[in-house]
């Protein structure tokens, strides 16, 4: 049976001057199951091309902080603590920082860790030509 959930896409701003972003992971949240996870990784390749003096440890470590937090592990301190609802709200607040997260969407799904596969496969991979 299908359930609702949320999902908003993660992206780097290397240049909060310019604006311009590169996506490096995508959160899903479903309620119905429970469930809060993050995909996605960086590909310096494509940050790097938006700034050549990009940090792409310092956004590979702000990932981690977010896998952290969507997990509970208590090295997330007192964010990972929290009931999933409102990790998924820390985690999607708008923010001014190299690591910004995306608009909210919301979708129906029967597996939301599929779901997160899938979206980070379409959203976040590096497109493949055809």
């Amino acid at each position: 049976m299908s359930v609702p959930f949320e999902y908003a896409v993660l992206r780097a701003v290397p240049l909060l001057e310019r604006g311009e972003s590169v996506n490096v992971a995508v959160l899903v949240y479903c309620q119905a199951r429970d469930f809060l996870g993050c995909a996605g990784e960086v590909a310096p390749e494509r940050l790097l091309a938006l700034d050549p003096a990009a940090d792409v440890e310092s956004v590979r470590a702000v990932l981690t902080g977010v896998r952290l937090v969507c997990s509970g592990d208590p090295r997330a301190g007192a964010a990972g603590a929290e009931p999933l609802r409102a990790r998924f709200g820390l985690l999607t607040a708008p923010r001014s920082t190299v690591v910004q997260p995306g608009p909210v969407h919301t979708g129906m799904t029967d597996d939301p860790a599929a779901e997160l596969a899938a979206l980070a496969a379409r959203l976040v991979a590096p497109p493949v030509a055809p």
